[in-house]
């Protein structure tokens, strides 16, 4: 299931823009735009101009609400799937196996998605015998 949630999360970021992104993020975090905006030194009506007025911050202003908000400039503005993964798994030895198996042969990857599959089904076989 957190496969699932994980692979739907990533494709969601993926096609967001940045203001969708940066809303998105800063919800997450339990900031309002006036937070957010002390935490990055703007005011919290250009937050908000980001967020829905669809301006574009400078590489500095950029930069700084990215380190507010704990993600990278990158994360922000093109929504790398590492770093979706990194901020959406917090099991981080779980976010290791999976970077791992992302390098295993496609024959390997096969393998460990058909035991993911069949121990999810099992999972929810349970759930509804009980």
């Amino acid at each position: 299931m957190a496969i699932f949630v994980l692979l739907i999360n990533t494709l969601i970021f993926i096609i967001m823009s940045f203001a969708q992104r940066l809303k998105k993020v800063r919800m997450d975090k339990g900031l309002s735009q006036t937070e957010l905006g002390n935490l990055a030194g703007i005011h919290y009506t250009q937050v908000g101009r980001y967020e829905n007025k669809g301006s574009q911050p400078s590489a500095e202003i950029l930069s700084k609400l990215a380190n507010a908000l704990g993600v990278s400039s990158d994360f922000l503005t093109n929504g790398t799937t590492n770093e979706m993964a990194e901020n959406t798994l917090s099991d981080k030895e779980l976010l290791n196996q999976f970077k791992a198996i992302e390098q295993m042969s496609d024959n390997d990857k096969g393998v460990v998605k058909t035991l993911i599959d069949a121990f999810i089904t099992k999972r929810k076989i349970q759930k509804l015998a009980i």
